[in-house]
């Protein structure tokens, strides 16, 4: 049996208290069919240290969840794992600038297709009519460049005024109807083979797929320009990843356009995959063997 960690949400979290162990569970379970056993271990207790991780031949960060409400310890704990050389996957490059959605612009640049975006330092009632005009949207959506879990995340109709906006860097979007008629669809990566595909709906009146607001989740089979549209952002990306998940939906044209591409902490939805995760374990497997 090889002994590997996975990184894990802060204690003093409670946001997630209720999910993770869930999620971890799911993975421990998957790799122990690839004889790998997983230790937890809290990012928060190797931000400036990074000793108790060098020890492990892999270091998954597949569960710090939350540390987009801590950006700066995680990005300084970040520098911490590249400095020491803690055996990362995805890398500890991808795990900083994929932590700021302000990459979005950079895979748009090279030809990746997002809905229309804009980015502001800090949103003020002149960006909201700026966006609206832009656009020439009903609806936008607002959120931090830095979030996770539609955190802080706003959903604003054209007269509204503008509360509660994100403080700091921000990003706004027309609102997608298809997100509520059609859904979010979500295709999972392991060691760059696709796995399985999570269509996620929100509840009627919401626009937040998540399960924690009520989301729905079916598994899918991708139709094929969603695959073609994965396998452009990945291209893209160029690095090498151990996991991906792509999440996209249609725009008001029909075409598929790229949401996130979550490559730090993302749920892999273990529970809609027909494998039950053991793709996932034989590309850690894999990757323990290079």
């Amino acid at each position: 049996m090889t002994t590997i960690a996975i990184l894990t949400p802060d204690p003093a979290d409670s946001s997630y208290r209720g999910q993770w162990p869930q999620v971890l569970a799911r993975l421990e379970g998957a790799l122990a069919g690839a004889d790998i056993v997983a230790v937890p271990e809290s990012w928060v207790d190797h931000v400036e240290e990074a000793g108790g991780l060098t020890r492990f031949p892999l270091v998954l960060p597949v569960l710090l969840w939350g540390y987009h409400r801590d950006h700066a310890r995680f990005m300084q704990a970040v520098k911490t794992w590249t400095e020491a050389g803690v055996p990362l996957a995805n890398p500890a490059s991808v795990l900083g600038w994929n932590s700021d959605k302000s990459y979005l612009a950079r895979l748009e640049a090279k030809g990746v297709p997002i809905p229309p975006t804009r980015f502001t330092d800090r949103v003020t009632e002149a960006d909201v009519e700026a966006a609206f005009a832009a656009f020439g949207a009903e609806e936008l959506v607002i959120k931090p460049t830095v979030s996770g879990g539609a955190w802080k995340t706003l959903r604003l109709k054209r007269g509204e005024a503008l509360a509660d906006a994100p403080e700091g860097a921000a990003m706004i979007q027309p609102y997608l109807p298809a997100i509520a008629s059609e859904g979010e669809t979500s295709l999972l990566f392991f060691g760059g083979t696709f796995s399985h595909a999570v269509n996620k709906t929100p509840v009627p009146g919401d626009f937040r797929i998540q399960v924690q607001f009520g989301g729905t989740y079916v598994s899918v089979e991708p139709p094929a320009e969603a695959m073609a549209l994965a396998q452009q952002v990945l291209a893209a990306i160029d690095e090498p990843l151990l996991y991906a998940r792509i999440d996209m939906t249609r725009d008001g044209e029909g075409r598929w356009v790229l949401m996130e591409a979550e490559l730090i902490e993302p749920d892999f939805y273990l529970k809609n995959d027909p494998r039950a995760g053991a793709g996932f374990a034989e590309a850690v497997r894999a990757r323990l063997e290079r």
